[in-house]
């Protein structure tokens, strides 16, 4: 067993643990007060939890080509998701076509490939520049900037921003080469929790709202208490990335703030196209895109401040 599998087996063991005592806690509760509506929201919530990471840690286990198929068939299920709300006509059905079937197969091998030169470019280049040719081929130029535009953000978030998450599989800092696991480990874990712990907080302590026209739930104490829990989990779990204890805290900060940032605009999104969730697919956790807002948005953040400062490539 390498240092690397034992790390994220380390880690998933502590999930799991808090798993656990979640469950525990939720059974409990189902048992004191009944099977109120929060209760049940609850325990959905915790079972979804179960099962997302199970299939992450048999994506991670299976090594970088579990990783990038992984996000990649959660980019097509996030691509349908955004679609779906979006503007669109008969006359874009080549254009959504080829975003599904050719830019996003075409991404996500670039990335098994180590590709950055290409992958670091192809969307927002060439994606941008073909998309909007193809469909204005078809002659129907109703709504034309909208419906290009929004299938254009569509691949940006749910394609190239997801694709970064595996790429940094292939990160080699010195003496961290073949650790590339435990950085999207670091990733989601900060994300997650910051998330989590912004809920939490602004639940115990939330009195001003900080952006209620966007999301009424989301509170400046939940927002500090969030970023502040999260970048001291960041900081204590310095040991399975190549960061020092305070550059760990560091980066932890730059994605909680990237995470909330991209939380907040997804949400803005959702409130624009009168929908409270990206989809239902996930039980208690609404849509793909409704677990990716925050990931998307911090990921090519943390792989590219990561690939700067400490990568050898």
């Amino acid at each position: 067993m390498t240092d690397a599998t034992a790390d994220f087996l380390t880690i998933l063991t502590g999930i799991g643990g808090l798993l656990v005592v979640a469950t525990l806690v939720g059974q409990g509760l189902r048992q004191w007060q009944g099977e109120t509506p929060t209760i049940a929201n609850l325990n959905a919530r915790i079972a979804a939890w179960w099962g997302m990471v199970a299939l992450l840690a048999l994506a991670f286990l299976a090594g970088r080509p579990g990783v990038v198929i992984l996000f990649a068939l959660l980019s097509f299920a996030a691509l349908r998701e955004f679609v779906t709300l979006s503007t669109r006509r008969a006359a874009d059905h080549w254009a959504i076509a080829a975003a599904f079937f050719v830019v996003l197969p075409v991404q996500y091998a670039l990335v098994w490939a180590d590709w950055y030169g290409l992958y670091s470019i192809f969307i927002p280049v060439y994606a941008f520049l073909a998309l909007p040719v193809i469909a204005v081929l078809q002659g129907d130029t109703r709504q034309m900037f909208t419906r290009m535009t929004e299938l254009q953000w569509a691949l940006m978030i749910c394609v190239y921003c997801a694709s970064h998450v595996p790429a940094l599989l292939y990160l080699r800092a010195p003496g961290f080469e073949g650790r590339g696991v435990l950085l999207i480990a670091f990733l989601i874990l900060v994300v997650q929790i910051s998330d989590v712990a912004q809920y939490v907080w602004g639940k115990l302590i939330g009195r001003r709202k900080l952006a209620p026209a966007l999301s009424p739930s989301k509170t400046w104490e939940g927002l500090v208490g969030g970023v502040v829990t999260a970048t001291a989990v960041g900081a204590a779990l310095w040991w399975i990335t190549p960061f020092a204890p305070w550059q760990a805290g560091l980066m932890a900060f730059a994605i909680c703030i990237a995470g909330f940032f991209g939380g907040l605009v997804m949400s803005a999104i959702k409130r624009d196209r009168g929908v409270k969730d990206w989809g239902h697919l996930i039980a208690g956790h609404g849509g793909f895109v409704d677990r990716l807002d925050s990931v998307v948005f911090a990921a090519p953040i943390f792989f590219h401040l990561t690939r700067y400062f400490w990568s050898m490539t």
